[in-house]
């Protein structure tokens, strides 16, 4: 029993430490790889709760600041009224990565009904938990058959 807990306290403190290291001091510039895939996996975890309609899974990812001042209520509100397009999306496909003045931004393109849309989520990293603070919907075009 008591090797069993020590091996459930180095995984934890293990993980921790990786994330701690990928993010600790974040440098203006390019993701590193590392940085770029946590990145990736966590806003597409929040995009598969919310194609599940799995609200409160889906609110887990965004930020401490952000779950403050926005009920999980008005979440649901706001992802149903506008941003549709991650409830109902077809493909996921991931830009640029970057990090400016320690916000991280991540530029996402979601196909819905043959629509495009360019979305820039800006994370940040607080007291070792990566969090979504917003996606702005930055450009929606129709793809063009010609």
């Amino acid at each position: 029993m008591k090797a069993l807990l020590a091996v459930c306290l180095a995984l934890i403190t293990l993980t921790g430490c990786s994330q701690a290291d990928t993010f600790g001091e974040l440098a203006d510039g390019a993701c590193t790889d590392s940085q770029g895939r946590l990145v990736q996996k966590h806003i597409g975890e929040q995009i598969s709760a919310l194609s599940r309609e799995d609200w409160e899974s889906a609110y887990s990812y965004a930020s401490s600041g952000f779950r403050e001042v926005v009920t999980l209520d008005q979440f649901i509100l706001v992802i149903g009224t506008e941003y549709q397009m991650l409830i109902n999306n077809e493909a996921v496909e991931y830009g640029s990565c970057t990090v400016d003045s320690e916000t991280i931004l991540q530029d996402v393109r979601v196909t819905n009904r043959e629509i495009d849309f360019q979305l820039k989520y800006e994370l940040s990293y607080v007291e070792q938990t990566l969090g979504i603070e917003s996606a702005l919907v930055a450009l929606a075009d129709p793809l063009t058959n010609i």
